[in-house]
């Protein structure tokens, strides 16, 4: 069967085809991967870093202040980043190792802590899609760079300026655009992809959303999910967790013990109809399970951990089989393992390698690799039954604090560190 014929077939079946479904080879068009869960199918990769050192290609420049990780589709690799004149978007020649060109979003710096962009860009076909630290969501063709339309999401549906900025890669699904804008008017917003148009807008109406957070968009990114027999957009905003209906962006439910008045930033993890949250600040994490009952959808509270048994500040988790690895503690990155069915912790919490700060995390060919803001990266092996590390590695350059996730691609591991790119051969 060809690759049409899957796709008709999964239509039928009613499942959402992503827009980067047709992209070949390894690309990793989009935040945390195609999948969006931080997951590499790479194999082939340095199994054992302690016995052979990932070895430095190239180190480039022309990226940008900022934090946001990269898109890679064939050769083109995209990011943003803070210059003298605004905030752009930058697309990089990975055959010449240069900047292919640069186009300008904002036409000034945003204003907030952690000067920086944030977002990794979406790449849809010929089209390139971000959110700017200030709010404004765009599209651009990938190939010019061309600016084709752009929205603020402050002054078309009132989104407060988190602390930190906006830092939402947005989702695209079919023909739709989502992002969350966190606000009264406005807790979720898809937007027609090709026009920039609205679709609907979530409002908060008189939904009693939780006393924990406040009224922003968070620091996380939208997800599909398909759980409880309806079709829902599902994201952390500064509530908590919600879920909204992928057609009409009717509420459908919230959970808001996962939610802090400071940051919630790490994305949930899905799986089926139960869903993971965590976030930092002394706030814990806990697993829901969606139920339908008479059409409507309940979020029930399996269990809930309380932040000294674990919670993930930044740097994301990733689930490999029945297991969540990340990094826990509030500013830490010890790894750690917890069995998501139950919350039982499988091992981890209290040591880690040299690294400093929260970790950014990578899964790829059965390893787990943790970059450090400190800039240090090391690789564990994801084994739910005993703490394996495998070796670090000190990159060659650092700058700042080193939150830019990693991403691998053809065997080679990418690491923005602010203004700079870096390739590693992973290839054993």
């Amino acid at each position: 069967m060809n690759t049409r014929h899957v796709t008709i077939a999964l239509m039928l079946l009613g499942l959402a085809i992503p827009a980067f479904a047709a992209e070949q080879g390894h690309d990793w068009p989009q935040w945390r991967g195609p999948e969006r869960n931080g997951k590499s199918s790479e194999t082939g990769l340095i199994s054992n870093w302690e016995e052979q050192q990932p070895k430095l290609l190239w180190m480039a420049e022309g990226l940008g202040k900022g934090f946001a990780s990269v898109s890679i589709v064939g050769d083109d690799l995209y990011t943003t980043g803070n210059f003298d004149d605004g905030q752009a978007v930058v697309c990089f020649d990975l055959k010449s190792k240069k900047v292919a060109w640069k186009e300008l979003v904002t036409s000034e710096v945003p204003k907030h802590g952690y000067p920086g962009s944030r977002c990794t860009p979406t790449v849809d076909g010929d089209d390139l899609y971000v959110e700017m630290s200030d709010g404004t969501v765009a599209r651009l063709n990938r190939k010019s760079g061309k600016v084709i339309w752009k929205r603020s999401l402050r002054e078309d549906y009132k989104a407060k300026m988190p602390s930190w900025g906006f830092a939402e890669s947005p989702l695209i699904d079919g023909d739709k655009l989502v992002v969350g804008a966190g606000s009264k008017e406005a807790l979720l917003v898809c937007l027609d992809k090709k026009t920039g148009k609205e679709i609907w807008a979530t409002p908060r109406g008189d939904a009693d959303l939780g006393s924990r957070g406040g009224d922003e968009a968070g620091y996380s990114s939208t997800l599909v999910c398909n759980a409880a027999g309806r079709k829902q957009y599902v994201k952390l905003i500064g509530r908590g967790l919600i879920g909204v209906d992928a057609d009409t962006g009717e509420l459908l439910w919230s959970y808001n013990a996962v939610a802090n008045g400071t940051a919630n930033i790490p994305d949930p993890i899905i799986d089926g109809d139960y869903i993971f949250a965590s976030t930092g600040y002394q706030t814990g994490a806990g697993l829901v399970h969606l139920v339908n009952k008479d059409g409507k959808i309940e979020a029930e509270e399996v269990y809930f951990l309380e932040p000294n048994v674990f919670q993930n500040h930044h740097g994301g988790m990733i689930k490999v089989g029945d297991y969540i690895y990340a990094g826990t503690k509030h500013n830490n990155g010890f790894p750690t393992c917890v069995e998501m069915k139950t919350g039982k912790i499988q091992w981890g919490g209290d040591f880690r390698p040299e690294g400093k700060g929260s970790a950014a995390i990578l899964y790829a060919d059965g390893n787990i690799i943790f970059r450090y803001q400190s800039g240090l990266l090391a690789l564990i092996e994801a084994n739910p039954e005993k703490h394996v590390l495998k070796g670090t590695l000190k990159p060659e350059y650092q700058e700042a604090q080193s939150w830019a996730h990693p991403v691998i691609v053809n065997g080679k591991l990418y690491l923005r560190e602010q203004d700079k790119l870096m390739c590693y051969d992973l290839h054993r």
